[in-house]
């Protein structure tokens, strides 16, 4: 056991030096510990409704960490859910490639990519590169806001913890495809591959699953229904990442870039 806290607080440490050097938006605010505190503990200053929120709201944290599973299915849909094992391995690695390129062998967070992320944010004195894992995203995707404070990024990295603990990984990969967001308001692999090529995930041909693995990350800019140029630019970097970790050559990649694509509408 003991040794099992050691890890974890090392995990803790090492996360907040990173989320530091990562340019966390309230990494260099003094006050940024002070709100943490605060957003665990009943402030005293409206006694008649802020410890009560207060409350609620660590109540609901509680039972999020102690019931995961329940709390995951709630969000998740039944409904269309495809595992990864019956999603075509292009379409898996597309998104492993883009997204996360250590995904099978980090313990929820990176601390590679986080190292990798401050460098490039401090050569450019802002913040132009994250750092989140795909257990990560879930995590956020599901359960958290956007926002880039320190209170949040813990709750995220203990959570992100929590799911590499309770389940493997092509079951949060899975949670992952089943749930994100991939633009004109399709949620899920299996309304995107419909909404966008008109077949099924299994269906999908090495050009599509790279461009659908792009949308995740900027959905609303991305889709080939708003601007098929961006999408097709962004189609470009998810195949050239994917020479880049090895699942493909660059004769397979040059191919899926010139291919037709045949959209549903």
């Amino acid at each position: 056991m003991k040794k099992i806290l050691r890890f974890i607080a090392s995990l803790i440490i090492v996360f907040f030096i990173g989320f530091f050097l990562a340019g966390g938006k309230d990494a260099m605010n003094p006050s940024a510990f002070t709100r943490v505190i605060q957003g665990v503990l009943p402030s005293h200053d409206t006694p008649q409704q802020k410890p009560k929120d207060s409350a609620e709201n660590f109540s609901a944290k509680l039972r999020r960490f102690v019931f995961l599973p329940d709390a995951v299915n709630e969000k998740v849909p039944a409904k269309n859910f495809i595992p990864v094992s019956d999603l075509p391995p292009r379409l898996t690695e597309a998104v492993v490639a883009v997204e996360d390129t250590r995904f099978y062998t980090h313990p929820g967070f990176d601390i590679n990519g986080i190292f990798r992320a401050a460098l490039v944010n401090m050569q450019y004195g802002e913040v132009t590169e994250g750092a989140s894992t795909i257990t990560q995203q879930l995590v956020k995707n599901l359960f958290l806001s956007q926002e880039q404070t320190m209170s949040r990024k813990i709750e995220e990295v203990l959570l992100a913890l929590d799911f590499e603990f309770r389940y493997s990984k092509n079951e949060i990969l899975s949670l992952y495809l089943n749930s994100i967001y991939f633009g004109s308001g399709y949620y899920g692999i299996y309304n995107a591959s419909h909404g966008y090529f008109g077949k099924e995930p299994s269906e999908l041909t090495l050009p599509e699953a790279a461009m659908l693995a792009g949308l995740p990350n900027a959905p609303s800019l991305y889709s080939p229904y708003e601007d098929f140029i961006l999408a097709k630019k962004r189609q470009f970097i998810v195949l050239d990442a994917m020479v880049r970790a090895g699942y493909i050559d660059e004769k397979t990649s040059n191919g899926a870039k010139i291919e037709p694509l045949y959209l549903a509408h």
